[in-house]
């Protein structure tokens, strides 16, 4: 089975170096390599493309989105691939990854349609304790199974895994999925910019379909920057209530559910601004709340 992989990138050319890098290590090498540039100057000499590694690199000059470019790389396909990776630029493959991946495919039941690669380095960081309590639970808020997703639209993250694992969603930054879907299914131009819970949107409409799964044995690293001091993180509040709401009805699950949990996210974010002087944490808890503000006063006005 040939595979291809796809990646968006913007500023970063030292983590695209890296990650190209480690294709070209691969014991079984990609077929193809797409690169869908939005750099405010092209990442592409920088990156310095390893030998033998073939780089079909597209200049993306409208407003960068990591779902828009992803689609405009699944234009680009050869004929021959079967198999499409969408992985994100800073991250580094082990060096039997993609051979692994491919012995998966190989046999896998025809229900599977997507696969993600295992984070080998990720760690739990979570510090939203009630998504582990009962009663979250039973309310329907967020389940304690991994990789699951709750009534409310919130999913339960599923981190590093030692066994092939099926999941309800998998994350956009190492997904592996069958060809022929992507005539169909492609990413939502709704999830614009930073384009948050694209992914589950996306991969949670393929479950619909058939089956995912993370293959244990295919390992790559995670080497996700801070983000920087100019990060907007009242948009990223804002964007938290409509891009959850969006999915959430976009998908027939429980608005009022939702409307709950991001009360419960606006509340927990609020005592980390106060109790932590966290200005980062009291720019996102505003944007929520103007968010939230903004959505009932929009329903009301329809009713």
């Amino acid at each position: 089975m040939r595979i291809a992989f796809i990646t968006p990138t913007r500023n970063r050319p030292e983590h695209l170096g890296r990650m190209l890098q480690s294709l070209a290590a691969q014991s079984r090498p990609p077929d193809q390599v797409i690169v869908i540039d939005a750099s405010d100057e092209s990442n592409l000499d920088a990156a310095r493309h390893p030998d033998g590694l073939h780089v079909d690199a597209v200049r993306w000059t409208e407003a960068p989105s990591s779902a828009l470019q992803r689609n405009a790389g699944i234009t680009r396909l050869r004929d021959d691939i079967a198999l499409v990776c969408f992985f994100d630029d800073d991250q580094e493959l082990h060096p039997d990854a993609v051979e692994n991946m491919l012995l998966f495919w190989e046999s896998a039941p025809a229900d599977v349609v997507a696969a993600s690669f295992n984070e080998a380095t990720y760690t739990d960081q979570r510090t939203l304790f009630w998504r582990r309590l009962g009663l979250g639970a039973l309310l329907g808020l967020y389940s304690r199974e991994p990789g699951r997703v709750a009534p409310s639209g919130w999913h339960a993250l599923y981190g590093k895994v030692n066994r092939d694992t099926v999941c309800e969603w998998l994350s956009s930054k190492a997904l592996v999925v069958r060809r022929n879907l992507l005539d169909t299914f492609q990413f939502d131009p709704f999830f614009e910019g930073y384009s948050y819970l694209e992914d589950l949107e996306f991969t949670y409409g393929l479950s619909r379909h058939g089956r995912l799964m993370i293959v244990a044995d295919a390992r790559f690293d995670h080497h996700q920057p801070p983000r920087g001091a100019d990060f907007d993180w009242r948009d990223f509040g804002r964007m938290e209530v409509r891009n959850r709401l969006y999915f959430v009805r976009k998908h027939g699950l429980s608005v009022p559910r939702c409307y709950l949990g991001l009360l419960i996210r606006l509340g927990m974010t609020l005592c980390e601004a106060l109790f932590k002087l966290n200005r980062s944490a009291w720019h996102r808890a505003l944007g929520n709340a103007e968010e939230l503000t903004a959505k009932h006063a929009k329903n009301a006005k329809k009713d």
